[in-house]
């Protein structure tokens, strides 16, 4: 072999890697996937203004004001009117559920006091446990309602319609009332973390024993493919288990998240999330060849996860469809669970909603990966 610098050489290692990329069709469809998927959930997906919040009215003081100001809503691309009731309660519970991002409540004695003079109060209650989704909108309330009874204030009251607002806004956001973003950030970053690690380590768990050689000693076993599923994810459990607990003290004592709901409560969600993430990655694994595909596996389902299911941009802030695919990933779920139980104190009831798709979300997940398993070595 000639020791100088070969062109032929190159070309011919070269066409080698070539066939070898063209033959791995599952890293080729990464290349080309993961850029396309990050340039259309960036450029259609991520809104970070998000209009059209889901609003309910209490309404104890029906008349023209009260259908003025109920009116004043529906015209702006901000509110949509999801439910018009006259108790206070249910209004309260559709915040707590998470259901509505605002609750606008006409008091007793409304159209009364306005006629008077007396300045009656308009009571706003909004979600603040994610600071950003409410701010445009709360910041629109002023303008919105200092227009909405100009028609309505004539004869005697029209001297007011060109002066202050005849009624005062009173906006209280909950759950975060000082707008703490690391109340929001830290608990969505334990659903993050988890994602992440427990999608990984389960998803090199078959790819690690084909590139070691054992996988052959590992269909040798005299067990079912159940068998060898659970013995896989089990053991990650508890390492899910542990990041958990760090993530839940470090959001307690350095950044000093509240947590007025039930830690069991929570622990047993914990533990859901984590299986269902460890079903995915262990799915990918039937799949992939080697570690390399598995982490390009990972980072297909990471992406997702992170942009579409609230955590890094508000969730009622993208199209339908996106919301559609968010609500199909286990991230977007455990983060309104996570969330209520730590900033709202929701029970089982208000979380129930969430937690069903869940556990169909792992029952779909394990049966995939049961399917795919197969006791060859191609």
């Amino acid at each position: 072999m000639s020791d100088g610098f070969s062109f032929a050489r190159i070309g011919a290692v070269l066409r080698k890697e070539l066939v070898q990329m063209r033959r791995d069709r599952l890293t080729l469809a990464m290349i080309v996937g993961v850029p396309m998927m990050q340039i259309f959930l960036f450029g259609f997906a991520i809104n970070v203004n998000p209009k059209h919040l889901p609003t309910a009215v209490s309404i104890s003081d029906p008349g023209i004001y009260a259908d003025s100001v109920v009116a004043a809503l529906q015209n702006s691309s901000y509110f949509e009117i999801e439910k018009a009731t006259n108790s206070p309660q249910e209004a309260r519970a559709m915040l707590d559920e998470g259901d509505v991002s605002f609750v606008v409540e006409i008091p007793a004695n409304f159209s009364r006091d306005l006629v008077r003079g007396a300045h009656p109060q308009l009571l706003i209650e909004s979600d603040a446990t994610d600071p950003a989704a409410a701010s445009n909108a709360t910041a629109a309330l002023a303008q919105l309602f200092g227009d909405a009874l100009r028609d309505d204030l004539k004869g005697p009251l029209a001297a007011r319609a060109q002066t202050a607002p005849a009624f005062d806004v009173v906006i209280h956001p909950l759950y975060n009332p000082e707008a703490i973003t690391q109340y929001n950030v830290v608990p969505g970053l334990l659903a993050v973390i988890l994602t992440m690690s427990m999608v990984l380590m389960t998803c090199l768990a078959l790819t690690r024993e084909r590139e070691r050689g054992t996988y052959e000693n590992l269909l040798a076993m005299p067990v079912k493919p159940l068998e060898l599923m659970i013995g896989k994810i089990a053991p990650n459990i508890f390492v899910g288990a542990i990041q958990s607990v760090l993530v839940l003290l470090v959001a307690k004592f350095v950044f000093g998240v509240p947590m007025i709901g039930s830690l069991l409560l929570l622990s047993g969600c914990l533990l859901l999330f984590i299986t269902a993430n460890l079903a995915v990655g262990y799915t990918f694994s039937t799949v992939a060849q080697n570690q390399l595909q598995a982490m390009q596996m990972t980072m297909f389902f990471l992406l997702p996860a992170i942009l579409l299911s609230g955590f890094a941009f508000p969730f009622r802030g993208m199209p339908v469809w996106a919301q559609w695919l968010g609500e199909v990933l286990p991230a977007t779920h455990f983060l309104r669970v996570v969330r209520g139980i730590l900033l709202k104190g929701n029970g089982w009831t208000q979380i129930w909603p969430d937690v069903w798709p869940l556990i169909l979300f792992l029952f779909i997940a394990g049966t995939l990966a049961l399917m795919r398993f197969r006791r060859t070595l191609d």
